[in-house]
């Protein structure tokens, strides 16, 4: 999904709460990269809640995007190829506009990636979002905030007065962001009134959990989640065995403030990789995850939709139509998706009497490869749809190419983003269309792209989309030929009903 920038020229200057930051011209669209929402988390700020920004003197490159959060490389496609800048100062966004005046202040979508909250980047080139200020006349921002040990590990209870730690640092992050485009972004000609935020995958939970999030209500307006998993966020008492697994990981436990507050970039991550490894006792989890702290998130977000605390904004939400089929891929695999012994541990620590009930939705199916995905994104997003007080509007995301037919995998997790992003014309996408369904997916991101836009300036899709409620269920399935079905996979919903999974 790479996209090579073509020669920039020098862009307006902005002044922020910061300082003043040049921008460049590049691609139809103004940018300005790297930019400081908060201070660095480094030092005696490691593991703190974010602090303001710290303001610099003079005009501010804004051409070079910011170090990526500390986090394995594996990729490109993710944002942390073998050539990015990484480190602990990564607490900046991006921000992109038209190079047109406006007699009105613009929409504005804010984006959180996603890497199941270990792996990511604001400046990965798949979320440019050129396509987005180009067609729709928006304000697009894209953040970065902290991921892994350092973002989603809760190691509050090592705290002391002197040295405080604060959990959901990376949830934190994502605040503060949000609080820096309300405070900014009318600068850059956004509207702080009409913010769109959108994510997929642990971008997509972090949409779902900042709705659940009391302090975040009121610094967005209308979200967007693709393949949530709502569920994915876990009670204190688990969440800080996690941290103590991590502390003994790293050697630390006879001093864990010190060894937490020393540790180097390399035995972090070592340390991350020992805790994934010791991991196969709770399937079906992932330890760097929000948690409810019972301070900045007071409940699940699944218990503040379904007991209407949620904040009640406009919410387009959906999942792929065989979301866990991508982890069966070489080192992505998640035995809670493919295996039967994983599947019966997992059901045995959550709720054991709904195993056969569940069990024979898929035993004897085509979707038994299904059943991970569908614990993990699928129902649990079902359950926020039928929950939800704002207005709901649900999708299934089916198109597939002859290349992801003859892998196996389908329209599995992930697929929707190239289209979101316009990437229909990128190497990636030429290939998975090397067999036919180029023209198809042409299509399909000019219908998906057009309802995410009119969404961020009127609240609602523009093509033909029922609003989902409980009882007739309508949703979209974007395919080749869109259609509505009502209820779609009614036995496999079924089966899940009365399934609250991990606390």
């Amino acid at each position: 999904m790479r996209s090579r920038d073509q020669a920039p020229a020098a862009g307006p200057e902005i002044k922020t709460t910061g300082g003043v930051v040049r921008g460049i011209t590049t691609h139809g669209v103004h940018a300005w990269r790297g930019v400081p929402y908060a201070a660095p988390p480094t030092g005696d700020l490691r593991l703190r809640a974010p602090q303001p920004v710290v303001p610099w003197e003079g005009v501010r490159d804004g051409s070079r995007y910011g170090p990526v959060p500390i986090q394995e490389r594996i990729g490109e496609f993710i944002g942390a190829g073998k050539d990015t800048p990484m480190g602990e100062d990564c607490l900046t966004l991006n921000i992109t506009a038209p190079t047109t005046e406006s007699d009105e202040p613009r929409p504005v979508m804010v984006w959180f990636y996603g890497g199941a909250f270990v792996v990511g980047a604001s400046s990965a080139p798949t979320y440019r979002g050129y396509d987005f200020v180009r067609r729709g006349e928006v304000v697009f921002v894209s953040v970065n905030y902290r991921l892994g040990a350092l973002g989603y590990l809760d190691f509050s209870g090592y705290g002391t007065p002197e040295r405080p730690i604060e959990s959901n640092l990376g949830l934190r992050d994502q605040i503060a962001a949000l609080e820096w485009v309300r405070d900014n972004i009318a600068a850059f000609g956004g509207h702080p009134d009409q913010v769109t935020i959108f994510g997929e995958s642990a971008g997509a939970i972090s949409v779902t959990t900042l709705m659940a999030t009391p302090s975040a209500h009121g610094l967005f307006h209308r979200a967007i989640a693709e393949s949530s998993a709502p569920g994915m966020v876990f009670g204190q008492q688990r969440a800080r065995a996690w941290a103590a697994g991590f502390v003994s990981a790293l050697g630390a436990d006879g001093d864990p403030l010190g060894g937490l507050a020393s540790a180097t970039e390399e035995q972090l991550l070592g340390a991350a990789r020992v805790l994934r490894e010791r991991l196969g006792d709770t399937p079906g989890t992932i330890p760097t995850a929000p948690v409810v702290d019972g301070d900045l998130l007071p409940e699940s977000p699944l218990d503040a939709f379904e007991g209407g605390r949620a904040a009640d904004v406009p919410l387009i939400i959906g999942t792929n139509d065989t979301e866990g089929r991508l982890f069966e891929l070489p080192r992505l695999r998640l035995d809670v998706l493919v295996s039967e012994q994983q599947a019966t541990r997992m059901f045995e620590l959550t709720q054991p009497e709904l195993r056969e009930q569940v069990l024979a939705a898929y035993e004897g199916t085509p979707h038994r490869r299904d059943l991970g995905g569908d614990y993990m994104f699928w129902y649990p997003s079902v359950r926020v749809m039928q929950a939800h007080r704002g207005p709901v509007w649900a999708y299934r995301y089916d198109l597939t190419t002859p290349v992801l037919n003859l892998m196996g995998v389908r329209a599995t997790h992930g697929m929707e983003l190239y289209p979101v992003f316009g990437l229909a014309g990128s190497g990636a996408a030429r290939w998975l269309t090397a067999l036919g369904g180029r023209r198809a997916l042409r299509a399909m991101q000019d219908r998906v792209q057009r309802d995410w836009i009119h969404f961020a300036h009127r609240g609602t899709p523009t093509t033909f989309w029922p609003r989902y409620d409980a009882g007739t269920r309508l949703t979209k399935i974007l395919d080749r030929t869109d259609r509505i079905e009502a209820d779609p996979r009614r036995e496999r919903r079924l089966a899940w009903r009365g399934f609250r999974g991990y606390d």
